[in-house]
């Protein structure tokens, strides 16, 4: 099978990385790629947004599956133009899509699946806002409605600056703030099976201890030793199949990848938000641990034979990941810097930890930053400590001027195992 894989960053990476090493998979090619990704496939220059174009670069290298990474390109509507060119394709319609373009959009798929969540209110001027805002008290949760990539969301105890954000965003869901902590939870599903992968945690803040800005996300572990044996079952039977069983009823199945943020709260497990593709960084530690190959499942996916699958085979092993990002990340990011230490690691840390690139590119003989998060740097180990031990060993062999990262990625979770 010849795969086309859409995307530029370590989530695509990941991705690109695992379908690498799958002996079913002929030859890959991604678009637009970056440094590392160049690595394990072939690049070809496309507008990721243009779904004539990407569906054109797919017939042309006879792709048997494109998968598409990025929710922007999923929300434009990208899987459908290569659907309709007739290939199989993993990731929702343009419609579908909307349960991450659109938070008000998610909440009416929830009310209607009788999906558990936080109370809303969907609010278009400043008296709405005021209202909500009163209504609910601190710690103010205001969310974009729209796309935001992964920094549309605040949450402070501080009134004038949750109002300041719901004035900026036009349409916006102001909702009850969720206790409790935070779990990611992927599941691959065709439109009727619904098959759920190993849960993950993620860090959103840019700094230790949680504080700092709301990020892309700073790093990951899985599995999750602290949470419940059941929670995989629980959450597959109370939000991610009612949901795509209400997407079906709807009229606009949604096949691809659904990604369910929760909290795990005091009245039991609730829904943030449903993202539409991989999450990143999580899908470097989820995939890292996945024994099944993987072209066989996406495919599955794509052409509704899910149910025919035999079950995933899974390592016992944790996984790591540790975001090293520009400096001034999440703000404007310094690009252009040298990156040096990556051959160092390849060679020393192999096969345990590896580097999944997200903003990189190639500058003559140099791998440059070319982007907020520059780098995820990924290993594996018997426990969470090992593989922590690993993964930082590795971050710090690397090189970027100004470059941060947080040094407290699944030290708690590590210490609990």
């Amino acid at each position: 099978m010849k795969v086309l894989v859409i995307g530029s960053g370590a989530r695509e990476h990941a991705l690109c990385r695992s379908l690498s090493l799958d002996l079913d998979v002929t030859a890959l090619h991604c678009a637009p790629g970056n440094a590392g990704i160049a690595e394990v496939a072939e690049l070809h220059s496309v507008d990721a947004l243009d779904g004539a174009a990407v569906a054109a670069l797919a017939t042309r290298l006879e792709a048997g599956l494109v998968v598409v990474g990025p929710e922007a390109p999923l929300v434009a509507g990208v899987a459908d133009a290569v659907r309709e060119a007739g290939i199989p394709v993993f990731g929702p319609s343009g419609e579908a899509a909307q349960l991450e373009g659109s938070k008000a959009f998610a909440k009416e798929v929830m009310a209607g699946a009788g999906v558990p969540t936080a109370r809303s209110y969907v609010c278009m001027t400043p008296d709405e806002i005021d209202e909500a805002l009163d209504a609910f008290g601190a710690p103010y949760v205001v969310k974009d409605d729209g796309l935001a990539a992964g920094k549309g969301v605040v949450v402070t105890p501080d009134l004038a600056q949750a109002r300041e954000h719901a004035l900026a965003c036009g349409r916006v869901v102001i909702e009850e703030f969720l206790d409790g902590p935070e779990v990611s939870l992927f599941a691959i599903t065709d439109g009727v099976t619904v098959l759920p992968l190993q849960p993950a945690q993620d860090f959103k803040r840019a700094l230790d201890g949680d504080e700092g800005p709301n990020t892309g996300g700073m790093g990951a572990y899985s599995p999750l030793p602290w949470a419940d044996p059941k929670l995989v079952e629980e959450v597959l039977q109370t939000v991610l199949q009612p949901t795509v069983d209400e997407m079906r009823r709807r009229g606009t199945p949604f096949s691809g990848l659904l990604y369910a943020g929760l909290a795990i709260t005091g009245r039991g497990v609730r829904v943030i938000e449903f993202n539409a593709r991989f999450g990143d960084p999580e899908t470097q530690v989820v995939l890292a641990r996945l024994r099944t190959p993987l072209a066989g499942v996406l495919l599955a996916a794509a052409k509704g034979t899910l149910a025919d699958l035999e079950p995933l085979r899974w390592s016992d092993d944790a996984a790591v990941t540790v975001v090293v990002a520009s400096h001034n990340y999440p703000g404007t990011p310094r690009t252009g810097d040298p990156i040096t230490g990556l051959d160092e690691i390849a060679s020393v840390d192999a096969p345990h930890a590896y580097v999944l690139h997200a903003g990189t590119k190639r500058a003559g003989d140099d791998v440059v930053s070319a982007g907020g998060r520059v780098l995820s740097v990924t290993a594996t180990g018997k426990d969470l400590t090992q593989a922590r031990d690993r993964a930082y060993t590795a971050v710090a062999r690397i090189g970027l001027d100004g470059s941060q990262h947080r040094s407290d990625i699944a030290a708690k979770a590590a210490t609990e195992a």
